[in-house]
């Protein structure tokens, strides 16, 4: 005769299974999808033109965990013509962002390289039509070097603006079903006038993302967004 005590913890371990089968993602979601992320990124755009660098702060150096994070980066400095102004970019895409594998943000990988922080506060970057995506701003130094830095980044559809709220956006997108993709778009200026580089890559931003393939936006600002942004023809 079968026990009611074995027949109880039978039932709860076929609830827990099933509530674990449930939870586990099956399906992934790249919003990159078979696109280029070197392609979508603009090369030129109102007076900017830019060449490709490797010269940057980034989570690539072989071997590292963090350089695994990434299945692509992209990096470009952009130059002003008329004023000698530059910006230099980062673009870094993960294919997958679960338990193990997420975003490197630049408040953790900047200090990995000796680098200290200030100013780091959370702020909505200005976009075309009145859109704003959530981001960073932040100062990292080292010696006589400051860095001013202004990010973002994009998790599925959520844009989460510390790592917090990344872990419990990453948490959410599992709890859909869903291993989804991720973006780092990080803009920086070497000065020590941190209030005129701020200013600077905030209008570059907009001037960045309105310079983008209507059709390629989402990749870096989420479907809403890209959504709020069709009206915006292409720069040039």
């Amino acid at each position: 005769m079968i026990d009611r005590r074995d027949v109880l913890i039978g039932a709860g371990c076929l609830v827990a299974a099933g509530g674990a089968v449930v939870m586990t993602p099956h399906r992934q979601v790249s919003l990159l999808g078979a696109r280029s992320l070197e392609a979508l990124t603009p090369r030129a755009f109102g007076g900017w033109t830019s060449v490709d660098t490797t010269d940057l702060v980034a989570p690539t150096d072989p071997g590292t965990f963090a350089a695994k994070l990434y299945d692509v980066t992209v990096g470009r400095v952009y130059r002003r013509a008329a004023d000698g102004a530059q910006i230099a970019a980062l673009l870094a895409h993960g294919a997958v962002q679960d338990a193990y594998r997420q975003l490197h943000r630049p408040e953790e990988c900047y200090p990995a390289y000796g680098f200290g922080i200030s100013g780091d506060q959370t702020l909505l970057i200005p976009l075309p039509a009145g859109v704003t995506v959530p981001g960073r701003r932040m100062v990292a130094h080292i010696g006589d070097r400051r860095e001013n830095i202004l990010y973002w980044t994009r998790l599925g559809e959520y844009m989460p603006t510390d790592r917090k709220m990344q872990q419990f956006d990453r948490l959410r997108t599992s709890l859909s079903g869903v291993i989804a993709d991720g973006v780092l778009v990080r803009f920086t200026v070497d000065s020590s006038d941190t209030v005129a580089a701020m200013a600077a890559m905030q209008s570059f931003c907009g001037a960045f993302i309105a310079a983008v393939a209507p059709a390629d936006r989402a990749v870096l600002v989420g479907t809403d967004r890209a959504a709020a942004l069709q009206g915006t023809p292409k720069a040039v």
